[in-house]
């Protein structure tokens, strides 16, 4: 893993893409963090084809630190699959 591709050490959204040349498919997947009404938070994740509403999935913890772990957890795994970390323009 290069510089590059390093995920920093407590995000709270992450964007990562996927353009397989075989199948000219493009895919995203939009990871978020966000606080909730409780004092919890949600992780968001969004994922679908370039260019389409992505599909989106909700998860709550008791915590935010919770939820950026989780977030760390399946950007690592999406990673691992091909996509690669977009930065933040």
């Amino acid at each position: 893993m290069n510089e590059a591709d390093q995920i920093e050490m407590f995000p709270t959204e992450l964007r990562l893409l996927r353009a397989d040349a075989e199948q000219t498919a493009r895919r995203f997947f939009l990871l978020t963090v966000q606080p909730d009404l409780f004092g919890g938070a949600a992780l968001v994740l969004e994922g679908g084809q370039v260019g389409f509403p992505g599909q989106i999935e909700r998860v709550r913890f008791p915590d935010e630190g919770q939820a950026v772990d989780a977030l760390k957890t399946v950007a690592e795994r999406k990673m691992a699959q091909g996509y690669l970390l977009l930065q933040p323009s």
